[in-house]
């Protein structure tokens, strides 16, 4: 993680890492948190941890940005490389029927169709719940610093990838 994060140009000390998972589904969120994190559009052009990770757990990984008012990016990540992606900025959206005529059934599903929806229906989730991560019960804000990381990350993640970030963390 200290290696990703000196590469994007984050260097000193760690920011927290704020820690999310639906176990259910096998979804595990991951964001900079802390005064010397990131706001939530750097993900989009910032993504050395998704890469590293994808390339060392063998395994897709999604960044995502969700600015609530402005837009919603996702971006995969496979083998250590960018595999795709898509964006909606909600000024740019163009309606077939205007939104004061739209009920909430025909936005719900507008919205499904973005980044965001589309991620969450790969996953077996709806949006809300995947917009709902960090404020799952199974979440944690952890200093990636500190001496019981590891131990933390485990109680979340299944240890194979708790020990994964964890010594990526030091």
């Amino acid at each position: 993680m200290r290696e990703a994060l000196a590469s994007e140009g984050l260097s000193g000390g760690l920011p927290s890492l704020h820690v999310s998972v639906i176990r259910r589904r096998k979804v595990v969120r991951l964001a900079f948190t802390g005064p010397r994190a990131p706001d939530a559009s750097w993900y989009a052009s910032h993504g050395k941890l998704p890469q590293l990770l994808s390339r060392v757990a063998n395994a897709t990984v999604h960044a995502y940005v969700y600015e609530p008012t402005t837009q919603e990016e996702v971006i995969a990540y496979g083998n250590g490389r960018r595999v795709g992606g898509d964006r909606v900025v909600y000024d740019e959206v163009e309606l077939s029927t205007p939104m004061e005529e739209m009920d909430e059934a025909a936005f719900a599903y507008m919205r499904s169709r973005w980044p965001l929806g589309h991620l969450a229906y790969v996953f077996g989730l709806k949006r809300e719940e995947l917009v709902g991560l960090p404020w799952v019960s199974s979440s944690a804000v952890l200093a990636l610093d500190a001496p019981d990381a590891e131990e933390r990350l485990e109680v979340l993640l299944p240890s194979p990838q708790a020990k994964l970030l964890a010594s990526d963390a030091a």
